[in-house]
């Protein structure tokens, strides 16, 4: 029986992923406790952006290098 792995995965994928799902929480919370909906989406458009960016280039482990 074959072993299948995870397909790799490009880490600018993994932090569109991350930026998405992080925004979507934060749009989904705002408008929850009574944020108006323009304003929610444009507090998360600007947060997952710099989600994005903050997991793009520090998100990633780089090999051999320890903490």
């Amino acid at each position: 029986m074959p072993h299948f792995r995870m397909p790799a995965l490009d880490h600018e994928v993994v932090s569109l992923i991350w930026a998405v799902v992080l925004g979507a929480f934060i749009y989904f919370g705002s408008v929850s406790v009574g944020i108006h909906g323009g304003t929610a989406f444009v507090v998360a458009g600007v947060s997952a952006f710099f989600i994005f960016l903050f997991v793009r280039f520090r998100g990633e482990d780089v090999p051999g290098e320890q903490r």
